[in-house]
């Protein structure tokens, strides 16, 4: 995820000034550009909420490509993208906290990064065949896009995390030209160039001018929680919006039966709970310790709850969205192994995220939903030997218990 950094001091009468910490907004990038404080309590804006449906038909799209071939290559495959697509959607989160789309040239770039990534989305389901270079090409768009849109109040400190960027979509530019192992290697090059992103907009700067570590790592940090926290938030709610597009396509044109109805509100119980596992007491506390956070240590915060523990809770809700296309139509059947995994894997990867999101955040309790995961993973024998109906009435009745559970050590420890 690509952040921003400020430029050189600027000269006082008797020496070079070092800023604070608490200094990190009021310097510029080579001395031309103002950079902003972010605005305390700035709601996501709509234009921002319309970049994240159109980000989220990628996730769409890949659901789409795990449904046509539920495998476990087919699974790695879609994670692989997601994750390369995800970083650059986490970057433009993290542009548009601190470089608000509140002027007509800012939001006609952030429409030509929408349009990028829609290149992006409509290459998925190819990405690894003859829509690689197609693919390739729309994601470097969406780097550019972005790097040029934070130029504009982070002047030449850009070149720190635009050239690693630039270089990961290259490669994977490049490895639509190939097959097999080669092209993988060249996504997991992707990979490796953007998480060493973080590492050098911290310290390239530091290096060229002698800046402080911790004015840097507060630079980073200046982030508007509030909004940071919504914006992710809205971002989950759309995805979970997949879920629910889910149980139609599963369901497709078959008669309306009980069993029919019955398994479509399983499925929406099953997404309800997942809903309520994040947003009922995760997301106005995970907003706490955010403000309370002092900033040089912000962004590194931002990193681990909102990149690499978020990436599991929305790929946790892909495969979920796919297992259920394949499954809401069987409901009295025994299940492939392919939908019964996706389903159960689905729900255990969300709770793991959530789990990693909990624990970077210092959010308690952890055991409950911990003890949860592994047990998830286990319905999928229930759809395989049983029937789809039974994994998902096994489901709710797993995530309900967790949540009643929880909710009860809650009311305790706040009786304490």
């Amino acid at each position: 995820m690509s952040t921003a950094a400020d430029g050189p001091r600027p000269a006082a009468a008797d020496g070079p000034h070092r800023p604070t910490a608490d200094e990190p907004h009021q310097q510029a990038a080579g001395g031309t550009h103002p950079v902003p404080a972010a605005e305390p309590g700035r709601r996501v804006s709509t234009l921002e909420l319309f970049f994240d449906l159109v980000f989220v038909f990628t996730l769409t799209q890949l659901t789409v490509m795990l449904t046509a071939d539920l495998s476990f290559a087919t699974a790695g495959r879609v994670a692989l993208i997601f994750v390369v697509l995800f970083w650059m959607y986490g970057a433009y989160a993290y542009l548009t906290n601190q470089v608000p789309p509140d002027r007509p040239s800012r939001r006609i770039l952030l429409m030509l990064g929408m349009a990028s990534f829609l290149v992006c989305a409509l290459a998925v389901p190819r990405a690894f065949d003859d829509g690689g270079v197609v693919f390739g090409l729309g994601f470097l768009a969406v780097v550019l896009v972005h790097s040029t849109l934070y130029t504009r109040s982070h002047g030449r400190d850009v070149i720190w995390y635009a050239v690693p960027n630039s270089l990961a979509a290259l490669s994977v530019t490049a490895a639509g030209l190939f097959d097999g192992l080669a092209a993988d290697g060249l996504w997991l090059l992707a990979l490796v160039l953007q998480f060493v992103t973080p590492f050098l907009a911290e310290h390239g700067p530091r290096r060229r001018d002698g800046r402080e570590a911790a004015f840097l790592r507060a630079q980073l940090g200046g982030l508007d929680p509030a909004h940071f926290v919504e914006r992710h938030g809205l971002l989950l709610i759309v995805a979970f919006g997949e879920s629910v597009i889910a149980i139609g396509i599963g369901i497709g044109d078959l008669p309306f039966t009980a069993n029919v109805f019955g398994g479509a509100f399983l499925a929406l119980a099953l997404a309800s709970a997942l809903w309520w596992t994040y947003f009922v007491r995760d997301e106005d506390r995970a907003e706490a310790v955010f403000a309370a956070t002092p900033q040089d240590r912000r962004w590194r915060l931002a990193m681990n709850a909102y990149y690499y523990a978020f990436l599991p809770m929305l790929l946790g809700i892909a495969y979920l969205a796919a297992g259920m296309k394949k499954s809401l139509g069987h409901l009295t059947e025994q299940l492939h192994t392919g939908p019964a995994v996706a389903v159960a894997g689905g729900v255990a990867l969300f709770l793991a995220g959530d789990v990693a999101f909990r624990a970077v955040l210092r959010l308690t309790p952890l055991t409950y939903r911990a003890t949860t995961v592994p047990i998830a993973l286990t319905t999928a024998l229930l759809g395989t030997h049983l029937s789809a109906l039974a994994q998902l009435i096994a489901l709710v009745a797993l995530l309900v218990t967790m949540l009643t559970v929880e909710a009860r050590w809650a009311e305790r420890d706040s009786a304490r």
